[in-house]
C-alpha cells in the first residue's frame, strides 16, 4: 500500500533525486536538480552505488574551492524584519553542511545544486579584503554597522586555510568599522587578537549559534560545525576577553530540538552570553526536500510528527516567506516556542541588550585618513 501524500517516503528520493552514496561528514546526500534547469538527467544507482549506500564508512566527497570573481563585497539588505542593512560574505556555500540552511538555494544561481554542491563547492572571494577597503573608504560610506556574514558562515572550515575573513577583519579593525559576527565555529577565537581590542572601542558584537547540546543531533544536523562544547567554549573565551556575546538558538525545530530551549539558554548564560535570540525553522524552495530526506534517514520514527509541527507553525506549509512571520511562525506551537524562549531567557539573565556601537570611531578614523591623504599632496 502506497504511503499517503503527507507521509515522507524514504524511497522517493532514490528515484527522483540524484543520490550520492552516503557522503561522510556531509549534511545532504542529494544532488537535486537545479530549479533553473529545464532538463536534468538522473542515472539510477548501479550495483557499486548500492554497495556504497550500504557502506558504514560512507563516501568521501572532497571540498572544491572555486575562485569567485565578485566585484562588490558590501551587500545591501532591505528586509524589514532584519535589524541590519549591510552584510559582507567572504564565501558562497558553506562546508558546515547544515541541512536546514536557508542559504542553500542561492547556490542554484551559480549553476550548482542546493544539496551536496552547496557544502562541497565553495566559492571563495579572495579579493574581498581589497574590495572591502575600497568600499569602506568611499566618500559616501558613513560607517553603518555591517554583519559578517549574514548568509554563510565566515568561519567555516576552509577559512582556516584561506583566511579571507581574517583579512577582512583586519581592514575593518584598521578603519574602526562597526561589525557583528554570526558563527557556529570556534575558529573565531583565532582572531581574538583583533576582536578584543575592537570590543574595547565598542566596535564589535558576536553571536554564537547553538542549536543543540546533543552531540549526535548536532553532528547529524551540522556535520562540520564545531561541536556544542566548543561553541560554549567560544562564548566563554569571547566573554572573558570583554567581547559582547549573544547566543542564537536557531533554528528551533519543533519536535526535534525545541525541548532543549531551557538547557541551551542555561548553558549559554553560564558561559557568559548576555542576550539570546531564536528563529523557528522554515524550509524554502529545495531545502524542504533536503530536510525531509535527512529527517526520514536519521529520525524515521518521528519524521511525520516533526513535519506536522512545522506545518502547524507555517499555515499548513513548510515555509512562509512573509516578513516578520517567517522568523517566528504563527499558531499555538510557534507561540509556545516563543513564550518558552522568553521565560528562560529571563530566568538565565539573557536579556541585556548588546552595547551600542561607537559610530563616531569610524568618522574619526575617516577624518584622520583624509588629513593624512591631504598632507601627501600639499
Amino acid at each position: 500500500m502506497a504511503n499517503p501524500p503527507s507521509q515522507p517516503d524514504p524511497d522517493r528520493w532514490a528515484a527522483d533525486r540524484a543520490l550520492v552514496g552516503d557522503p561522510r561528514g556531509r549534511g545532504s546526500r542529494l544532488a537535486p536538480k537545479n530549479r533553473f534547469d529545464r532538463l536534468s538527467l538522473h542515472v539510477l544507482p548501479d550495483e557499486r552505488d548500492r554497495q556504497l549506500l550500504d557502506s558504514p564508512e560512507g563516501v568521501q566527497v572532497a571540498t572544491q574551492v572555486i575562485d569567485d570573481d565578485t566585484r562588490e563585497i558590501l551587500n545591501r539588505v532591505d528586509s524589514p524584519d532584519l535589524p541590519f542593512h549591510w552584510t559582507v560574505n567572504p564565501y558562497r556555500g558553506c562546508e558546515h553542511g547544515c541541512i536546514y540552511c536557508y542559504a542553500r538555494p542561492g547556490h542554484e544561481y551559480l549553476g550548482l545544486n542546493a544539496g551536496l554542491d552547496f557544502e562541497t563547492k565553495i566559492h571563495a572571494k579572495r579579493t574581498a579584503p581589497e574590495l572591502l577597503r575600497k568600499a569602506l573608504t568611499r566618500d559616501a560610506w558613513q560607517g553603518e554597522p555591517i554583519v559578517l556574514s549574514g548568509v554563510t558562515d565566515p568561519y567555516q572550515p576552509i577559512e582556516r586555510e584561506l583566511q579571507i575573513t581574517r583579512a577582512c577583519l583586519t581592514v575593518i579593525s584598521d578603519l574602526r568599522q562597526p561589525v557583528s559576527f554570526v558563527t557556529k565555529n570556534k575558529l573565531i577565537l583565532r582572531d581574538l587578537d583583533l576582536i578584543a581590542p575592537m570590543a574595547e572601542r565598542r566596535l564589535v558584537n558576536v553571536y554564537i549559534s547553538l542549536t543543540s547540546l546533543d552531540n549526535t543531533l548536532s553532528s547529524r544536523m551540522e556535520p562540520r560545525a564545531s561541536n556544542p562544547k566548543s561553541r560554549l567554549q567560544a562564548i566563554r573565551e569571547l566573554s572573558n576577553a570583554g567581547v559582547p556575546v549573544g547566543v542564537m538558538t536557531a533554528p528551533i525545530i519543533p519536535g526535534l530540538n525545541d525541548r532543549e530551549i531551557p538547557a541551551l539558554l542555561q548553558a549559554a548564560g553560564e558561559a557568559g552570553a548576555r542576550t539570546a535570540a531564536f528563529v523557528t525553522l522554515r524550509l524554502p524552495l529545495g531545502v524542504a526536500d533536503l530536510f525531509q530526506e535527512w529527517l526520514v534517514r536519521h529520525y524515521p520514527d518521528r519524521a511525520e510528527h516533526v513535519l506536522s509541527l512545522i506545518r502547524q507553525c507555517r499555515g499548513g506549509a513548510l515555509n512562509d516567506a512573509r516578513s516578520f512571520s517567517r522568523m517566528r511562525g504563527e499558531g499555538p506551537i510557534a507561540e509556545q516556542i516563543a513564550q518558552t524562549h522568553k521565560l528562560f531567557r529571563k530566568r538565565f539573565a539573557l536579556t541585556d541588550p548588546m552595547r551600542d556601537f561607537d559610530r563616531e570611531a569610524f568618522a574619526r578614523a575617516k577624518a584622520s585618513r583624509a588629513g593624512v591623504q591631504r598632507s601627501l599632496f600639499e
